[in-house]
Order: structure tokens, then C-alpha cells, then sequence
């Protein structure tokens, strides 16, 4: 599948140790060209295998495992609501299709144009006792939400002294580039929301993953943001189970193992580092350990950490704006781990500069790929770090 979108991208490498890569595949890459440039970015989805622990599956896009996943919800708590703007008639991207005529108009149910409504009035139903599924018709919407999240929902448990608690409510929204969304339609806002003690924030790379970790977090009992990659919804196909099952919160997965270099990403952008990896080993010999973070807040220090150990390089990949990025909180808990932990293993934390202009997201659609966009395979595998000293 090839897409094309718009973003910019944050990228860390951490680099250790002398050893061929320093002096040899790093010095061989290519310096970005400079000047106007047309981007154009090209990734394929990879499905995960079949899995046979859950019992039947069934071929789902990833709009379709989000409904599945709603579908068990509601079939299975009978205290469980879904609400947000259209969401009745099936939304948007039709993730919520077919589900009032199932279960009626008292547990799905369309609310008025007002994320700060929608996300007060969850706040109140979890509150209360029930699960509140509230959807975000896109994540670039949620801002005016952002109160009642970050200093509501965040912090009633602890204000309340543990009386009240609204961890019942999850939060859904589209998420992410698409290829034509232009201002309020394609960005990552998900480093706002890390900042924040008290919620978690997940974003999955797959219908099998979206399923999984989906239900985790209406399960969860802390206020969850589940951030759906919008181009996805249809283009990322595979066998998802028909069954409920849960994939853990907070914990990240390594999808390919390697000893050169680590790779980080989330959502979408972890198809494009896995085919940067490929790209890699076939054209310079290196060898990529490959991990998907899945969870943003609270993230899997421990797994990353230990993987950059290991490999002694890191290298992020995000859709979101350079500046405040949310690899800037990996790439400088990393160097604080190692000096900690391993204070012989790295050197410094080289910076590579970001893949366009540190701007918002405010192209006007015809002027999209011409001047921001995804970071891409070939682009991704195009940097070139600054050399540190060995040791000693």
C-alpha cells in the first residue's frame, strides 16, 4: 500500500562505543540535500500473523476491529455508553456503524458539537460508575477538551483522595496524517497529553493491536486517550479475532531483533522503520532491532532502554513536530538511564535534525506534498549523524 501524507519528524540517534558502523556505514550516508524538495512518502503495511490463541478471526480493516471491539464492550457490560458527534449514524470512518440499532438509541448516542461537553459530561458518567467510550470526531479537535482532561479527568482520583475516580473513560479520536486532512485534519497530538500524570495514552499500529489495546484500556481503571491512525482505517488489513482478548498497557514490542542499531516508533510510523530496516540490512549491512511503543503514557522505559544498551544506537521516528516531540522524552530518559545504569555505554545524545520546518501543521491542501509530509523509508534511512569520540 502506498500513501502519501503530510508530517514532520522527530529523530534521536544515540551512539556508543567505537565499531565498524561509526567510521563506516554512518560516514557512507548521504547528507540531505538542500533546497525545495517535493516529499512524497510511500510505506507498506505489514500485518501480524494469524493468531490462534483467541479462537475464530475474521478479516478486519482497522475501523472494522474498532468496532468489534466496541461491539463486545456494549454486549458485555450492560452499564457501557458511546457518544460523540455522528457516532449514532456510524461516524465519520464508520467505526461506530450499526451499533444503535443493536443496542439502542440510550447507549449510542450522537451529542452536540462540543468536545469540552463531551469529554465533561464521560468525566460525569464514569464518575458515576458506568464506562464512558467518548469519541473525538479527530484528534485535532480535542484541544478544546484539553481542561477537562488534563485537570478533571486526570486529577479526580487524587484531589478526591481516592473517594471518586473517573478511570472508567476512555477516549477515542482519529489520529495522525492522511494524505489531504491540510490544517485540522492530520495532526499527532499526543505529546500534549504525556506531560500529564493520571491518564494514559495508547496508539496501535494495527487492527490486531487497535482491538487488543482498545479494550485494555475500557478496562483499565485510569482515564484512557486511544489515538486511532486515520490512514489505516482501511488500508491496514488482518486476521483480528471475533472474540474479546487484551493486550497489555505500557508494555512495548520488539517486532524484529538487531545489534546495531534500535528503532522507535508508534502507529503508522512503525511500518515506515520497518522497512527502513530492511532497507538497511539489504543496502548497508546493518542490523535494526525494530520496537513498537504502543503506549505513550505511561511508556516502556525498560524495554527501550535495554534494547539502546544492547545496540548502543536509537534512532525515533514520529509524524508529530519537532520541537516538544515526544522522542525528546525517549531519547533524554535513555541518556539519563545510561549514565545511571551504564555510565560507560554513551557517549552524548546526538541530535539529527528534524525531516521539515518546525511548524504547525497549516499547508493549504494543493501545497501539502510540496511542503511537509511523512517521514518516509528513504528519507528516514538518509541521516546522517555527527560522530562521537570513543572512550577513553
Amino acid at each position: 500500500m502506498a500513501a502519501a501524507g503530510l508530517g514532520l519528524c522527530r529523530l534521536a540517534v544515540l551512539a556508543s562505543g567505537p565499531g565498524p558502523l561509526r567510521a563506516g556505514v554512518w560516514g557512507r550516508l548521504p547528507p540531505l540535500a538542500a533546497g525545495p524538495r517535493r516529499h512524497a512518502a510511500h510505506f507498506t503495511f505489514q500485518p501480524d500473523a494469524e493468531p490462534s490463541a483467541h479462537g475464530q478471526t475474521q478479516k478486519m480493516n482497522l475501523f472494522q476491529s474498532i468496532t468489534s471491539a466496541l461491539d463486545n464492550t456494549l454486549s458485555r457490560d450492560p452499564t457501557a455508553v458511546i457518544f460523540g458527534e455522528d457516532v449514532a449514524f456510524g461516524g465519520v470512518f464508520r467505526c461506530t456503524v450499526g451499533l444503535r440499532d443493536k443496542y439502542g438509541k440510550d447507549r449510542v448516542f450522537n451529542t452536540p458539537l462540543c468536545e469540552q461537553g463531551i469529554v465533561g459530561f464521560g468525566i460525569g458518567v464514569a464518575v458515576a460508575g458506568a464506562t464512558a467510550i467518548a469519541e473525538i470526531q479527530f484528534a485535532d479537535y480535542i484541544f478544546p477538551a484539553f481542561d477537562q482532561i488534563v485537570n478533571e479527568a486526570a486529577k479526580y482520583r487524587y484531589r478526591s483522595g481516592d473517594l471518586f475516580n473517573c478511570g472508567s473513560l476512555t477516549i477515542r479520536a482519529p489520529w495522525g496524517c492522511v494524505g489531504h486532512g491540510a490544517l485540522y485534519h492530520s495532526q499527532s497530538p499526543e505529546a500534549f497529553f504525556a506531560h500529564c500524570p493520571g491518564i494514559k495514552v495508547v496508539i496501535p499500529r494495527s487492527p490486531l493491536q487497535a482491538k487488543g489495546l482498545l479494550l485494555s484500556c475500557i478496562e483499565d481503571k485510569n482515564p484512557c486517550i486511544f489515538f486511532e491512525p486515520k490512514i489505516l482505517y482501511r488500508a491496514a488489513v488482518e486476521q483480528v479475532p471475533v472474540e474479546p482478548y487484551y493486550i497489555p498497557l505500557s508494555q512495548a514490542e520488539v517486532l524484529q531483533e538487531g545489534s546495531d542499531v534500535t528503532l522507535v516508533a508508534w502507529g503508522t510510523q512503525v511500518h515506515v522503520i520497518r522497512e527502513v530496516a530492511t532497507m538497511a540490512q539489504e543496502k548497508l549491512g546493518v542490523s535494526c532491532e525494530v520496537i513498537d511503543l504502543k503506549t505513550i503514557l505511561p511508556w516502556d522505559t525498560e524495554a527501550v532502554c535495554k534494547s539502546v544498551v544492547k545496540t548502543g544506537r536509537l534512532l525515533i521516528s514520529h509524524e508529530a513536530p519537532l520541537t516538544g516531540g515526544f522522542a525528546s522524552e525517549i531519547s533524554s530518559t535513555v541518556q539519563r538511564w545510561a549514565v545511571r545504569e551504564q555510565p560507560r555505554s554513551f557517549l552524548q545524545l546526538e541530535e539529527v535534525p528534524g525531516d521539515g520546518p518546525d511548524l504547525a501543521l497549516g499547508a493549504a491542501h494543493a501545497e501539502e506534498e510540496e511542503v511537509l509530509s511523512f517521514p518516509s523509508p528513504s528519507r528516514t534511512s538518509s541521516w546522517s549523524p555527527v560522530h562521537s569520540r570513543s572512550p577513553g
